[in-house]
């Protein structure tokens, strides 16, 4: 739609809006719209008829195609698929010779009877199909013209109203005369453009409909003439089937049936058409690379132990770096299952002795700040690890200093402190009094004091052995 268009468009809109829910005047003809129904009536048939008449054209080709391709099909399998007997002993041939040559005298009859309908299929084309698209192309023609008529007879409508609005206002001024002038003017041209295109299609229109019924008539008897000869030369010619391989006296069950013979059971007597896979089922791969049995016997094995000995909050430490070594993948799996069983059974939650009232931990030079909350506000302790099998272990060495595991995070509150994660060993080079006091440790190279109560480290039995 061009600009101009879409304007007009636009200003038509509300008297579009008020035809169709008939608000208002609105012009109506009963003779147009009698002649505009019949007109609708005739496209659609129009459209119908040509429709149709495709569809016979193509089926009627379709089918002499299909039946083609069809006697081709059995041809190839009538053939044998080596192109030699099996057995060189043999002297009964694979293939079907009387077969193959009935399907190629059928192929034959089709292609004559393809050949003796194509005049008549052309004359479908040619008096049925062609006509009714010059008669569709005619309608298409005619359609212009009758939305043309719309588009004037809502111009027509919208500059009466406009006037009717003008002429009823009592007290007009300057302005007022002027418009009423213009709009005088608009309604005699929108009355004669409607007149002339209303009174053009309530004179055309009648007459069209007299030469499309002397137009369709002869359509009519020319299809149904032409598809009484295709349907006569089908019968005559399909009746006419001379093949010796076919017996068309007899019944078509009868006939199916004594050609089949014990096929259908002989065919179900081979041991190959009752051939059936026999066995165990697929054993379920395993996962991570671990057999099932070893992961058993893992978790057996941990079991027993831990009913053993009883839980406690220290651990054995590894002796030296060495026995690192001697650690296999195995142990992968034991020391996950410890975490999902200490993450299910978190221990109690801990209660700073400096937040009870406690001011029983002494330290000098001390700033004075709460390191125990410092050291809570990281969460939970992580799991301890699983200890080491006996069978693993490595040769033991040289005792080394005592350690400690950080159960939480602490940041240095003043200098000369030691920070640590969550995790970190470290390694207790002076031990103080009592677990409240502050102890002194390196960790990565760095030396510093830090807390030393029990729930803020893990410690491991060799911290708690005096050396000799």
């Amino acid at each position: 739609m061009s600009l101009k268009g879409f304007g007009k468009a636009a200003v038509r809109a509300p008297q579009t809006f008020k035809q169709r829910f008939n608000i208002g005047e609105n012009t109506k003809d009963a003779v147009y719209i009698d002649a505009e129904r019949r007109f609708e009536e005739l496209e659609k048939e129009t459209k119908k008829l040509h429709d149709e008449s495709k569809k016979y054209f193509d089926a009627i080709n379709g089918m002499l195609n299909h039946q083609i391709e069809f006697s081709k099909a059995i041809a190839e399998i009538y053939k044998p698929i080596s192109g030699r007997v099996s057995d060189p002993d043999s002297i009964i041939p694979e293939g079907n010779p009387e077969g193959i040559q009935a399907c190629e005298e059928y192929e034959s009859i089709v292609r004559e009877l393809q050949a003796t309908l194509t005049p008549e299929l052309e004359m479908i084309q040619a008096r049925v199909i062609g006509p009714a698209d010059e008669l569709l192309t005619v309608i298409k023609t005619v359609q212009k013209i009758t939305l043309k008529r719309s588009h004037k007879q809502l111009d027509y409508d919208r500059r009466r109203t406009t006037l009717k609005k003008l002429q009823d206002k009592k007290d007009k001024s300057l302005k007022d005369e002027k418009a009423l002038f213009k709009a005088e003017n608009e309604v005699e041209q929108a009355t004669q453009e409607f007149n002339y295109f209303n009174d053009l299609l309530k004179d055309e229109l009648p007459r069209l409909f007299a030469l499309e019924r002397e137009f369709i008539r002869p359509l009519f008897q020319s299809f149904y003439y032409m598809q009484l000869n295709v349907f006569y030369t089908l019968h005559e010619r399909m009746q006419s089937i001379d093949i010796g391989y076919f017996d068309l006296t007899l019944d078509i069950e009868d006939s199916f049936e004594r050609k089949r013979g014990d096929i259908q059971s002989a065919t179900e007597a081979l041991a190959i058409t009752h051939f059936k896979t026999t066995g165990a089922k697929n054993k379920p791969a395993q996962k991570y690379g671990v057999s099932q049995r070893l992961l058993e016997g893992r978790k057996s094995t941990s079991t027993s132990s831990a009913a053993a000995s009883p839980t406690l909050a220290i651990e054995a430490a590894p002796t030296s770096p060495s026995s690192a070594s001697g650690r296999q993948s195995l142990d992968s799996y034991p020391s996950r299952r410890q975490t999902h069983d200490f993450l299910e059974n978190p221990p109690p939650p801990y209660s700073s002795p400096l937040l009870n009232g406690d001011t029983s931990i002494a330290r000098a030079n001390s700033t004075g700040s709460s390191w125990g909350a410092a050291a809570k506000k990281k969460g939970a302790a992580p799991p301890p690890p699983k200890p080491k099998p006996s069978g693993l272990r490595g040769t033991p060495t040289a005792p080394s200093l005592p350690t400690a595991t950080a159960l939480y995070d602490y940041e240095a509150q003043a200098a000369g402190d030691l920070s640590f994660a969550t995790g970190d060993v470290i390694e207790v080079t002076q031990r103080g009094a009592t677990e409240n006091e502050w102890w002194t440790g390196t960790l990565n190279g760095r030396q510093g004091q830090f807390p030393g109560e029990i729930p803020l480290l893990r410690f491991f039995p060799s911290f708690f052995q005096r050396k000799k």
